[in-house]
């Protein structure tokens, strides 16, 4: 299954931020949206990092709770792992797994197209699972 089939499924909206922003106004999205991370963009809708509940923590143990009063580009992830709609789900869970990250922007030819989480990703695995399970069971029954 690749990326495509997943934001088809989840859809392609992507709540973003801007690096001057401050921490709290990240906080208090990620809060009322409901969502693990933002994506930090620049004017022209490049990614230039990831804000994430991780951040937040780090901030928070590192500097208090002055980090609130800070600018996002302070603390988010500047290191970006993307990945493109033409990859499996596989790949990028396995490229997950190996950095220890929980959501990977879509982006192609310098444009996000989208945002997957590691429980959408396993969410897609689990349904093409049951796919496959049926499919075998309707072949062994027809014989």
């Amino acid at each position: 299954m690749k990326i495509e089939s997943v934001l088809q499924e989840k859809g392609r909206d992507v709540i973003t931020i801007s690096p001057g922003a401050k921490v709290a106004d990240a906080v208090d999205t990620i809060h009322k949206r409901r969502i693990g991370a933002l994506v930090v963009t620049g004017g022209d809708g490049g990614v230039l990092g990831i804000f994430s509940e991780r951040d937040v923590m780090d901030g928070l143990a590192k500097h208090g709770a002055r980090t609130l009063s800070t600018e996002v580009r302070e603390n988010m992830t500047e290191l970006v792992h993307s990945c493109t709609r033409s990859d499996t789900v596989v790949e990028v869970m396995g490229m997950m797994t190996r950095r220890r990250i929980r959501h990977i922007p879509v982006v192609e030819r310098s444009e996000l197209l989208g945002l997957v989480s590691i429980g959408d990703l396993v969410k897609a695995r689990i349904a093409e699972t049951e796919s496959e399970a049926e499919a075998l069971k309707e072949y062994i029954a027809t014989g």
